[in-house]
């Protein structure tokens, strides 16, 4: 099927790619892109109900998941070309040629959040969160801070909550510090990487084939 080009079916609303042109990018505390429901509402619930009940912690590469037709049709977008220029024409940057690494989390452990910057092999961090709106998020447990500085949870300019189908888009650089307080219990988000080319990048891609594979003989 066409990069372009959505499955057909009520649960194949297009991805909102009207928004992320028009959605300003950001610099405050780092060049970022926030599009809330990128993934429009009745096909979010359709991919939800795809999803397999994560039972572990940690990242799960997609062939290690039983994943329904909703969700795997999305997370095929996801890894598609429409998507990678669209990161690449907000961003200025060249990405073609540039591997993808994608995983999903459906559970959020006590020591998860902790503040860091994401490896120097990932290019762009992109993060698509499949959560309801509710309860769970209103104290701001869970919710994604980009901060000013890496020593201080509190020092945030932006907070994510993890829901509705909310895009967050950032190039990794030196001052990309996140985090978020602890939360346990449910948290579906999908993270998509675009990889750089040295050996770094290779070994993280070499790792994460082995965790698909372990992960598919030992289901989480």
């Amino acid at each position: 099927m066409p990069d372009n080009l959505a499955p057909t079916g009520s649960a194949a609303e297009a991805l909102d790619y009207a928004a992320f042109d028009r959605e300003p990018a950001a610099a405050n505390p780092f060049p970022h892109l926030v599009v809330r429901h990128f993934v429009p509402s009745t096909r979010l619930a359709a991919v939800v109900a795809d999803l397999p009940a994560i039972g572990g912690g940690g990242s799960y590469p997609p062939s290690a998941l039983r994943l329904g037709a909703a969700a795997r049709a999305l997370v095929d977008e996801l890894e598609g070309s429409r998507l990678r220029d669209a990161v690449a024409r907000r961003f200025g940057l060249d990405l073609a040629g540039s591997r993808t690494m994608l995983t999903l989390r459906g559970r959020t452990r006590a020591r998860d959040g902790q503040i860091h910057r994401d490896s120097t092999a990932k290019l762009v961090t992109v993060l698509l969160y499949l959560n309801p709106t509710g309860a769970d998020w209103a104290g701001q447990d869970g919710c994604l801070r980009l901060l000013r500085g890496p020593n201080d949870l509190e020092n945030y300019a932006v907070e994510v909550p993890p829901v509705d189908g909310t895009l967050l888009v950032f190039p990794n650089g030196s001052d990309a510090y996140h985090g978020h307080r602890p939360f346990v219990g449910r948290r579906y988000a999908i993270q998509l990487n675009y990889m750089a080319t040295g050996a770094r990048a290779r070994r993280e891609l070499r790792r994460h084939r082995l965790s698909a594979l372990l992960k598919r003989l030992r289901p989480g």
